[in-house]
């Protein structure tokens, strides 16, 4: 039997794959683990239907999970970074201070404009949201706000700054392939990122006015509890300026997260002259559990460890390997390559570029691909059409990288579901920069079909 799979054909197994995922995950509300595991193992049936050989597929798995290897390592160094900021007070510090700070009705917004900030800074969402998001969902917890709506805003805000952020490694991949100028590609994000970012502003402004319950007195309770059970000082912000410094300086994640993972275990030595290092590797192994006297403050600051990122770990290297299988067999390539066909004007290629990077992502989950695929596959086609390939960057980044953080099974989404530990279908309604950055990507290219008339008539 003839190897080549036809369009038609592709989208059959496509059709059926996402229909597995739908109907076990939100039918039957199972965890990604098991349906992308049954997606898996379907597809790997069809492949050897198809006459591919178990060699063929072997490699297709090893060459699907290859990519995730880095992430998977980064994934791990968190979980060790966040139960050592909880072990030193890190953490517990950023909430304190963020509770004399922050105003209850302004919360929502102000979660969501500091981790942009954040975001821009460190040029990461993973590290955003495992540091300064984590703060942020204790505090909201604290105040009243429903967890899912802090992590929306949390996402939102970590995955804006990432977009913005000439630190990060999306926004430099997104340019690298449009071959497009780094600070040209960022400051046409303001066309779509701006008004995604302010309409994203209003809703917390809103929900947050509508949403809080805090009571003033119990706050201030947890503080003092917070306070007796956690070393709360300016010296434990030592692996935050660490962090940032790492960051501004271009040094990679793995290094930096050692280094403030090291710092914040030696400052908890310092303030804990009692601790052991068999307690320490306890800690950093299974995550911080804490004693308090307020149990929601137990329950918010009993995380992190390297246990705790397993989980999220094994969903990508499923994920991966089901993506691995799609690509092998050229699923993926073909249904790309049968879109070309269609590009004659803006808003057809900027749509369906930007389908093409949310399809990746749901079907792969890796958001790296869900940006080289179709940044790719669609680079000449912006040429054919004479449009600036600047718009091809924007895409890639609004509908690719941003995306991926509303996909369960994606390589982002199950990172900030195991550290959030909030679901990606109860935070995704929450997440309003994610949501619309790519529909004003896509509303952009209608925008530019009238652009483009009026430069030819005149």
């Amino acid at each position: 039997m003839d190897k080549k799979i036809s369009l038609k054909e592709s989208m059959a197994v496509l059709v059926v794959l996402l229909a597995i995922l739908g109907v076990l995950i939100i039918g039957f509300q199972l965890s990604p683990h098991i349906p992308i595991l049954a997606a898996f193992m379907c597809l790997l049936f069809y492949g050897r239907f198809r006459k591919f050989s178990w060699d063929e597929i072997h490699d297709g798995v090893v060459k699907g999970i290859t990519p995730g290897i880095i992430p998977i390592l980064i994934f791990l160094l968190i979980g060790v970074l966040v139960a050592s900021w909880i072990l030193s007070g890190t953490i517990p510090t950023i909430m304190v201070y963020g509770f004399q700070l922050i105003s209850v009705r302004f919360f929502l917004p102000t979660a969501f404009l500091v981790c942009t900030i954040v975001g821009i800074t460190v040029g990461s969402s993973f590290t955003t949201i495992s540091t300064i998001g984590i703060a942020f969902l204790g505090i909201g917890h604290i105040l009243g706000f429903d967890d899912a709506m802090t992590t929306g805003a949390v996402v939102s805000g970590a995955f804006l700054g990432n977009n913005c952020s000439p630190l990060s490694d999306t926004t430099n991949l997104a340019a690298g392939i449009g071959e497009v100028n780094l600070f040209e590609h960022i400051a046409q994000m303001r066309y779509t990122d701006l008004p995604a970012f302010l309409i994203a502003m209003v809703f917390y402004i809103f929900l947050g006015h509508r949403s809080h319950t805090a009571d003033l007195h119990a706050i201030t309770e947890m503080i003092q509890n917070m306070k007796a059970g956690f070393w709360i000082s300016p010296w434990t912000l030592i692996p935050l300026v660490i962090l940032f410094g790492g960051a501004i300086k271009k040094i990679p994640a793995i290094p930096t997260l050692l280094t403030g993972s090291a710092v914040a275990i030696i400052l908890s030595f310092v303030h804990q002259p009692q601790l052991t290092i068999a307690k320490v590797a306890n800690i950093l192994m299974n995550g911080y559990v804490a004693h308090t006297a307020d149990p929601k403050i137990n329950e918010l600051l009993s995380r992190g460890g390297i246990t705790s990122m397993l989980g999220s770990a094994s969903l990508i290297l499923l994920a991966l390997a089901l993506g691995g299988l799609l690509i092998k067999y050229t699923i993926v390539e073909t249904i790309v390559q049968g879109l070309r066909e269609k590009m004659d004007r803006p808003s057809r290629l900027i749509g369906f570029t930007a389908l093409s990077c949310i399809g990746i992502n749901l079907i792969v989950g890796e958001q790296y691909l869900s940006m080289i695929l179709p940044g790719e596959t669609f680079k000449r086609s912006f040429e054919q059409v004479d449009l600036d390939k600047k718009y091809l960057t924007r895409t890639l980044a609004d509908a690719g990288a941003t995306v991926n953080s509303l996909i369960p099974w994606g390589v982002s989404g199950t990172f900030i579901m195991g550290t959030m530990k909030v679901s990606a279908l109860q935070y995704l309604p929450f997440a309003f920069f994610s949501i619309f950055a790519p529909i004003f990507t896509i509303l952009s290219g209608f925008w530019l079909n009238q652009k483009q008339k009026k430069k030819v008539l005149n």
